[in-house]
């Protein structure tokens, strides 16, 4: 088997359980080096840090052998970072993950960790991105997170473009296996709503968004496949 060299960064933070498991699943693949933000990056998107400085530090990380540094910026700070001034040469894959709730559907444009992968092809490197239904049961991700790097370490998406992984929150016994060449759902995981919270001075109004759960989705997509229970897997390209 090729051994890699592979950068792993998420948008969780660096001490979320989803990147500790990727590491621990990517080791048996080659050299893993982890960059990360020091704290939550949700809905982030694609955002880089242009204006204003960069702390980068090493730390101790559960997986023995990784190579961990915490990051200031966002996700895809992360990646540039990483891939340019933290490990001695570009790797040869950046796997953005596990994401603490799905990246699916239309949610896909907000997400920094689908931003982080598409950083990675603007890099010029493979980028994959996965992410897992936001649930305690983690049991479908860790049975077949070996099976899926193994099948898609090694691929080098088109420029542009990224794979994009998702798994159901059920049992191992239960899931129904891995649905490739998925399309990107047109529907929404979450309809917003903005609420009000409170009445500010001078005409102000504080608001804090709510998210109803959608769940329908058309056949073929990414968001149909998790919600009958497969793991999907789909190739997303960016703007342009």
């Amino acid at each position: 088997m090729d051994t890699f060299s592979i950068l792993i960064t998420n948008d969780d933070g660096i001490r979320s359980d989803g990147i500790i498991r990727l590491a621990r699943a990517a080791k048996q693949f080659g050299e893993v080096w982890v960059v990360a933000p020091d704290g939550q990056r949700s809905a982030a998107s694609h955002s880089i840090t242009l204006h204003s400085p960069i702390d980068i530090y090493p730390c101790s990380f559960p997986v023995l052998g990784v190579h961990a540094f915490s990051c200031s910026g966002t996700p895809g700070d992360c990646v540039r970072v990483g891939s340019l001034f933290v490990m001695p040469r570009k790797p040869d894959v950046v796997l953005s993950g596990i994401n603490y709730g799905y990246n699916v559907a239309s949610d896909i444009q907000y997400s920094a960790t689908a931003g982080a992968a598409f950083e990675a092809s603007f890099q010029g490197l493979p980028g994959i991105a996965l992410s897992e239904e936001a649930c305690s049961c983690h049991d479908t991700t860790d049975a077949f997170l070996p099976v899926v790097l193994e099948q898609l370490i090694g691929r080098r998406p088109e420029p542009g473009t990224i794979i994009n992984v998702n798994f159901p929150g059920c049992p191992a016994s239960s899931c129904k296996g891995i649905l490739e060449g998925r399309n990107v759902s047109s529907r929404e995981v979450f309809a917003d709503r903005y609420l009000e919270q409170k009445k500010l001075e001078n005409g102000g109004v504080r608001v804090m968004v709510q998210g109803v759960w959608q769940g329908e989705a058309e056949p073929g997509t990414d968001y149909r496949a998790v919600l009958d229970g497969f793991i999907s897997i789909g190739v997303v390209r960016n703007i342009g």
